[in-house]
């Protein structure tokens, strides 16, 4: 265990359940604006649509509501975000959205940054 980098562990973010009962990402970003699954759900459609600058979009917005989850759920800037962990999925989604937007408009800096930041929370997410 390690005591100076404990593993943060966001709390249950509502609109992952309306997103896997099948509602509409856009409306579920809508009522759950703060939800990093729903911006990593819209980036994901966006990408896989060849979309890549709305996906960056999306990435960014779901990336940046999860890093203000994880500073309130105690994160200071370090450590792990564990993938086992199903909260904490919306932002490693978000993240590696990110990375893969980042390199489809050439943003090659921030896609490595991104891609090192995937490991650091969790070397063995399975993305």
């Amino acid at each position: 265990m390690d005591l100076l980098h404990p593993q943060t562990k966001l709390p249950v973010d509502p609109a992952t359940a309306l997103l896997e009962q099948g509602q509409d990402p856009v409306e579920v970003a809508a009522t759950h604006p703060t939800s990093s699954a729903a911006w990593a759900a819209l980036a994901e459609e966006a990408l896989g649509r060849g979309f890549s600058v709305e996906a960056y979009a999306y990435a960014r917005t779901g990336y940046h509501r999860g890093l203000d989850s994880l500073r309130k759920a105690g994160w200071r800037g370090t450590g792990p975000v564990p993938w086992a962990h199903e909260p904490n999925r919306g932002f490693l989604r978000s993240l590696h959205a990110l990375a893969v937007a980042a390199e489809a408009i050439h943003e090659t800096d921030e896609a490595e940054r991104c891609r090192q930041f995937l490991i650091d929370c969790d070397p063995n997410i399975p993305l």
